[in-house]
């Protein structure tokens, strides 16, 4: 019986270990996707997509300072790549100066962020690691 119980065990942890791999057959840490998003970070039926990169040379600077899209059902997904070992993040904020989303701070990798109740105007796009903002790491996004 216990060799029965031992044999179980085994196989279940076999299992799982297997299930966690990807393709390659190197495990990866299983999703968990928000309840408001999706696994890849944006919301159903967010078409509305802007795409933005930190300096591949290593400046404190995305590769464009204005970006535009238009909004659909008031989510906008925001795709950041940053090539540098340097950590950097995609952060929106309105009018007033308030936050309303971005992307979470990344090096070396890429990020997609969703945010949503935006509605036609400008805002301000940038860095909020403390210094990347002043030194010019932000930029205008046009919401049409």
């Amino acid at each position: 019986m216990k060799r029965l119980l031992v044999l179980s065990v085994l196989t279940l942890a076999a299992v799982t270990v297997a299930a966690c791999g990807d393709d390659d057959g190197a495990a990866v840490a299983p999703e968990s996707p928000s309840s408001a998003a999706e696994s890849d970070g944006s919301f159903p039926g967010a078409k509305a997509t802007i795409e933005l990169e930190a300096d591949p040379d290593g400046d404190l600077a995305y590769t464009t300072d204005s970006a535009s899209a238009e909004v659909e059902n008031g989510y906008i997904t925001v795709n950041f790549t940053n090539p540098q070992s340097e950590t950097h993040d995609v952060r929106l904020e309105d009018v007033r100066g308030k936050v309303v989303g971005g992307t979470e701070r990344i090096a070396e990798f890429r990020d997609s962020a969703s945010v949503k109740g935006l509605k036609p105007g400008q805002y301000t796009f940038f860095c909020s690691v403390p210094g990347h903002r002043e030194a010019g790491m932000e930029g205008t996004l046009t919401v049409r």
